[in-house]
């Protein structure tokens, strides 16, 4: 595993704008979906009014092409709250996809697909792992996989002090257990922070009541 700080994080956002690899990259960094789930993400699961993504199926590499399957479960199936910035993103790219559409014409093969090639059909799996390894080995930054983007996600949600039943939550996993394990390396910092937090409040609670 291998996790970006922000400043990388931004670095790759920043790299990627204008390309379309620019979406995927920041719906993976700010929910933490993944590979799968990205590009099997289809519009109707998408509520721009409401800020959120539900997550219901996840595109797989299948004999002689690609083919979408459920959450194998329950907790795989939920629905995600947007950053304001991944909401700005999206409507954008709405915009953008529906006039390629209009310009391509009978060519274009609407799937309904957030995330898919240039022609509306669905961005192999395998396929696009290598061209996100391309353009990562372009940027002056640690060597990562698209996965690790997931990883990253749920690392600053723990660094920022955000529940690990909420980020739990968000990955879909089974339960905040298997959460905590993965993501271990984490629970000492955040550990030490909340010392920190709770010495401050303590010492002005201590220095208010002194004062009184």
């Amino acid at each position: 595993m291998k996790v970006l700080d922000e400043d990388e994080t931004a670095a790759i956002l920043e790299a990627a704008k204008g390309s379309r690899l620019y979406m995927p990259v920041l719906l993976a960094v700010t929910t933490g979906m993944r590979r799968g789930e990205i590009l099997g993400l289809h519009w109707k699961d998408v509520d721009l009014a409401a800020d959120t993504v539900t997550v219901r199926c996840s595109l797989e590499e299948a004999r002689g092409g690609v083919r979408f399957k459920e959450p194998k479960t329950a907790s795989g199936r939920r629905t995600l709250r947007l950053l304001p910035l991944t909401v700005e993103a999206l409507k954008r790219h709405r915009v953008e996809q529906a006039e390629n559409r209009l310009r391509m014409g009978p060519v274009y093969e609407d799937n309904g697909l957030v995330v898919c090639r240039e022609d509306g059909r669905p961005w192999r799996p395998d396929r696009f792992s290598t061209e996100f390894i391309m353009f990562i080995d372009e940027l002056e930054i640690p060597r990562v996989r698209f996965h690790d983007l997931r990883h990253t996600h749920a690392t600053l949600l723990l660094h920022q002090g955000i529940s690990p039943k909420v980020v739990s939550e968000r990955l879909g996993h089974s339960s905040t257990s298997f959460t905590l394990d993965v993501y271990g390396h984490v629970t000492p910092v955040m550990e030490e922070e909340a010392v920190r937090a709770v010495d401050a409040a303590l010492r002005r609670a201590m220095e208010d009541h002194k004062s009184l």
